[in-house]
């Protein structure tokens, strides 16, 4: 399936310096996709998340900044998007929400700024930017919204509320505006549709020093499946490189019909 589907398509990945949002940005552009690239980093790492997603198959690639609890400043950015993209029609046609930031703490425990930095980056930057995209897709009769949920959009886990308040909101919010959007375009040119990707755990840097915790002088493998044990009954991680191949499919003009899903990566964790 690494045919160039999205040539002449433009993308936006919020949080895509690295991680899945990378991962997810570089398999759009294998597609074809010119991506615009989001997120924090050194200007280094931005540099290199830009190279990387020109180096995978981008006709061209271009990091957007821009403060995600700012809504003034996502539709500046969603404006610079629309200008550079001109030679594709001027607008972004996929969409992926995937920044989001996390902090545990029991409820009574968090700080108020907390719970205020993530509803704003993590529920309603993806508001703003849906806002923002999607009468543009509905006008040109192609669109594609994925928003990077999670398992916990779905089951919720405690000493985390705003994460989860966060993410079950986004599940809610895809399925209203696939509703809104469901009959734009048509079968031919693909439509415009609205999902949620559900990730269980993904194998990213972040979360090494919960594995390196849980070896007990084992390898690295004891300490995953012991950290898995705990939710992910397949005791095996997905990779970043999975979740981008999932939002590629849902790009595709056969998946014209697949909107409003929650769909889990999560090796059965909701099947519990």
């Amino acid at each position: 399936m690494n045919d160039r589907f999205l040539e002449g398509r433009t993308a936006l990945v919020t949080g895509s310096t690295s991680g899945i949002g990378l991962a997810i940005a570089r398999t759009l552009a294998a597609h074809g996709a010119r991506v615009a690239v989001n997120g924090l980093g050194t200007p280094g790492q931005i540099d290199d998340a830009v190279a990387s997603a020109r180096d995978a198959g981008a006709p061209d690639a271009r990091h957007f900044d821009a403060d995600l609890r700012d809504p003034a400043q996502i539709e500046a950015m969603l404006a610079d998007v629309a200008a550079w993209s001109q030679a594709s029609g001027g607008g972004v046609d996929v969409l992926v929400n995937n920044a989001g930031i996390q902090h545990a703490v029991p409820l009574a425990e968090m700080p108020v700024a907390k719970w205020n930095d993530i509803l704003a980056i993590n529920l309603s930057a993806t508001f703003h930017t849906m806002r923002l995209a999607m009468p543009g897709m509905a006008a040109r009769g192609y669109g594609r919204v994925v928003n990077i949920a999670s398992v916990h959009g779905l089951v919720a886990s405690k000493d985390k509320a705003p994460y989860v308040a966060s993410k079950f909101g986004i599940v809610g919010l895809s399925r209203v505006a696939a509703l809104e959007y469901a009959a734009a375009g048509s079968r031919d040119s693909g439509g415009v549709t609205v999902n949620c990707i559900c990730p269980g755990w993904v194998e990213t840097p972040l979360i090494e020093p919960q594995i390196e915790a849980r070896r007990n002088g084992g390898s690295r493998d004891d300490g995953v499946r012991a950290l898995l044990s705990e939710k992910q009954p397949s005791l095996r991680m997905s990779l970043p490189e999975d979740i981008g191949a999932m939002a590629a499919w849902l790009c595709r003009r056969e998946a014209h019909n697949v909107t409003g899903t929650a769909m889990p990566i999560d090796g059965g964790w909701t099947a519990q």
